[in-house]
């Protein structure tokens, strides 16, 4: 009679639902996971020494291509940083812009994770419609930054300028009428602003439509309810944080237990899980979807009523205007030297941390005084998430580890650094 015996098969790094560059050492018992053993590190792309070679101002951009589907998040964590090294104070108008941003960004990050997780399951709808919302968002991205992804908006001391009085249209083409094009345009007539306050009057109705395709669907049910168990104490212990902490039942936001910049302003809810299963972190992330939106909200209501600077004046951090350079020597100098040498940072260290999409976003930075860091390390929340993959996949069938990969919300920029 034969022995049977585990054999070890490799998931990734090209398969699709292993989320980018994960490769995943599995060893089975027939269809049963006995271990999973992530391989990580074919991303890696050397942004911590990188920026010891950039001025501070020249690693801004490198921030959003950490994980690139919460890109001003990561911006806003750097500039923290910088800005606690400088006790350098940031004009309220640009902190409620960062804050309007950053909840802008978690939507965008979350219809991402929630089309790509149901289209790992087999859910082929959600992906479309997620990726409908999604481009209103990257409108808004564009029209404010001038790029759709890779932004490099936010700046230590504020944010690059303020925002737009006008939403770029669509323009008139051959495969669409004067109707369509008019219907397509009615939501973008005014500001940025209105447009961004018509998404949120919009958005609940769509979140509605996301869970009345899943929360009730019984394959849906049958392949997250129960899959992927992380309790309370092995997620503390592992370090986890953002919806895979709150999903396991734990309390724990950093906008509200340390508020920074607007979020202490803000009136909205934290969503936690009961048991910890991949059915809980996926509620958690819709219900943080309707918060975000409440946030943005808010935002807009007060960034209408309360004009002001964007950005400190203090010139030997953000560049003056072109008017100033144009008549003043002293501001052509400043600008000068600010884009050539770049600013020179206080010696010390500083951490900062934001409530990233996925959870605690941290920057610990290093000055020696001169105008490059240091030292810069990052602190991942997906990082700690993939190594708890082991333990939630144990006992589970092949597909489950999809379905976990999926729900630990995982973007390898970051992870591989």
């Amino acid at each position: 009679m034969a022995d049977i015996r585990n054999y070890t098969i490799n998931f990734g790094p090209q398969h699709p639902a292993a989320h980018g560059v994960l490769r995943l050492v599995l060893e089975l018992d027939g269809e049963v996971i006995e271990r999973a053993d992530p391989h990580i590190g074919l991303l890696h792309r050397g942004t911590e020494k990188l920026a010891e070679h950039k001025t501070f101002l020249q690693c801004v951009p490198y921030m959003d291509r950490l994980d690139y589907m919460s890109m001003m998040q990561n911006e806003h964590a750097y500039c923290m940083a910088i800005e606690k090294l400088l006790q350098l104070p940031v004009p309220e108008r640009a902190q409620y812009i960062r804050v309007m941003f950053d909840e802008i960004t978690r939507i965008l990050n979350h219809l991402l994770w929630l089309g790509t997780h149901a289209l790992d399951v087999g859910a082929m709808t959600v992906f479309l419609y997620a990726f409908r919302e999604r481009e209103d968002l990257m409108d808004v991205y564009e029209a404010v930054t001038g790029a759709r992804v890779h932004a490099a908006y936010y700046r230590p001391g504020g944010v690059y300028r303020d925002l737009p009085d006008a939403m770029p249209q669509y323009s008139a083409q051959h495969t669409r009428n004067a109707a369509t094009m008019a219907s397509m345009n009615a939501n973008r007539q005014g500001s940025v602003l209105d447009f961004i306050d018509d998404f949120t009057q919009r958005f609940p109705g769509y979140v509605d439509d996301y869970e009345t395709l899943l929360t009730d669907n019984r394959i849906w049910k049958q392949r997250t309810v129960g899959i992927g168990v992380l309790d309370p104490d092995r997620a503390k212990a592992l370090g986890c944080t953002g919806p895979m902490l709150r999903g396991s039942g734990i309390v724990w936001d950093l906008r509200k237990m340390q508020p920074y910049s607007a979020y202490e302003h803000m009136d909205f809810e934290i969503p936690v899980g009961r048991t910890g299963d991949c059915y809980d972190r996926y509620l958690v992330r819709m219900e943080e979807m309707r918060q975000s939106n409440r946030i943005i909200k808010q935002c807009v209501d007060w960034l209408r009523k309360h004009p002001g600077p964007v950005i400190t004046d203090n010139h030997k951090v953000a560049p003056p205007s072109r008017e100033g350079m144009r008549t003043n020597m002293e501001e052509l100098i400043h600008h000068f030297k600010l884009f050539t040498e770049g600013m020179h940072v206080p010696e010390g260290e500083a951490y900062a941390a934001v409530e990233h999409s996925k959870g605690e976003f941290g920057v610990y930075l290093v000055s020696d005084g001169a105008n490059k860091p240091y030292r810069l390390k990052l602190r991942a929340p997906g990082f700690s998430h993939l190594a708890a993959m082991d333990e939630l996949s144990r006992g589970h069938m092949i597909a489950d580890a999809v379905a976990i990969i999926g729900t630990l919300d995982i973007v390898f920029g970051d992870i591989d650094r």
